[in-house]
């Protein structure tokens, strides 16, 4: 006979029990997928973010490049530009909304590698309690950018507006020359690409006395294209712009000797305006030293040296054995009057929209214009700002 349990009072607890247990491992599987989804859309706002501040922290640095920061760093892995630049503490971002570091590497002569890693505010200052709740986020970005140098126009060692007179021992050159101890320069331009020595309007004389030289292929150019702008247009780039990026800006003087490279506990110190580099010493510290330098009004100058691009806005005097290696570009007239044991005055190019006048009757001295292709590749280089790559420029690094 089978027996039947009459009794069964203390299941319904027991049922309520299991259910309550069943329900509440639903409700907490529920939080538990709803937190770790919370915490994966915070993450992945907090790396958007993040994202945000690297991009715009290496875009800041692309358009406020530094040519005498960045344009003289060896090539990597000799050498590198920590970010943000020692000596700056603020690290926050261009948006204000987070904080950045990283590196600048040089990659070679015109390219660049810029690695930033960036944080947004929330991660950077939420502590504790952000990592309880996942850690927050953070994002590296590599840009590849390239000098972008000007684009000058250079085809003689001397390009004049006006007419030139040469006299006494000067002499004018298109040949290409290397500047003396300078050994990182390319083979020379066979003299079947050499420059014309000067170039100039058609309606403007050349005169050469005395025992002064002009060569070149050919030694004059008479070019009727020649324009106020071709002195002050260079690509996409005028003379007021490149003004602004001077890296010294002076009011014309008479300079005297004072102008040469200055050494403080052996580096360059770049902070003397009268410290235009060192190009008859490349391998001193302020041998990488090549600065914009803009005088504003009529200059004189006499003995010493200096590299770079110079700019004038008036009429340019120079005297004694002062070289310059690089660019020159001068609104007025020009007067050269040479002396002592250095035979050149300006290694590179020159652009003289008025007048020039080489020797000025100094039979004793030199007063030389020697272009040289190494002077002014370099010259561009070292104060080229730079610019994204046009494809393949960016990628997220880990």
């Amino acid at each position: 006979m089978k027996r039947t349990i009459q009794n069964e009072r203390g299941m319904a607890l027991a049922l309520a029990i299991v259910a309550l247990v069943i329900v509440g491992a639903l409700i907490a599987g529920a939080f538990f997928a709803g937190t770790q989804e919370q915490r994966v859309g915070e993450n992945s706002r907090y790396s958007q973010r993040s994202f945000g501040v690297a991009e715009g922290a290496a875009n800041y640095i692309i358009g406020h490049w530094d040519p005498q920061v960045f344009n003289s760093r060896g090539f990597y892995p000799a050498d590198s530009v920590k970010i943000p630049i020692s000596g700056v503490a603020d690290t926050v971002s261009p948006s204000r909304t987070g904080r950045y570091a990283g590196y600048v590497y040089r990659l070679n002569q015109e390219q660049y590698l810029i690695d930033i890693t960036g944080q947004d505010s929330t991660s950077a200052g939420g502590g504790a309690a952000l990592l309880r709740r996942g850690g927050g986020g953070r994002e590296r970005i590599g840009l590849l950018a390239r000098i972008k140098p000007l684009v000058v126009d250079i085809r003689a060692s001397l390009t004049s507006g006006r007419g030139d007179a040469l006299s006494g021992n000067a002499a004018i050159s298109g040949y290409d020359h290397t500047p003396t101890g300078w050994t990182t320069c390319n083979p020379l331009d066979s003299a079947g690409n050499a420059k014309a020595g000067i170039r100039t309007d058609t309606s403007m004389s050349v005169s050469a006395g005395g025992s002064s030289t002009i060569v070149g292929t050919p030694p004059v150019i008479k070019d009727p294209n020649i324009a106020d702008t071709t002195f002050t247009k260079y690509g996409d780039v005028n003379y007021s712009q490149l003004v602004a990026r001077a890296t010294l800006n002076l009011a014309g003087t008479n300079f005297s000797n004072s102008i040469g490279p200055v050494v403080t506990n052996g580096q360059c110190d770049k902070t003397v305006a009268t410290n235009w580099g060192d190009g008859v010493n490349p391998s001193q510290p302020c041998g990488t030293y090549f600065p914009i330098v803009h005088i504003q009004g009529d200059a004189e100058i006499n003995g010493v040296q200096g590299q770079g691009i110079l700019l004038v806005d008036g009429s340019l005097s120079v005297q004694g054995g002062f070289q310059w290696f690089g660019i020159t570009i001068v609104r007025g007239t020009l007067k050269t009057a040479g002396g002592g044991s250095a035979d050149a005055h300006f290694w590179g190019a020159t652009m003289v929209q008025d007048s020039t006048v080489v020797g000025n009757n100094q039979i004793t001295g030199h007063a030389n214009i020697l272009y040289s292709k190494c002077a002014v590749i370099k010259a561009l280089d070292q104060t080229g700002v730079v610019a994204l790559m046009r494809s393949r420029g960016w990628v997220q690094l880990y």
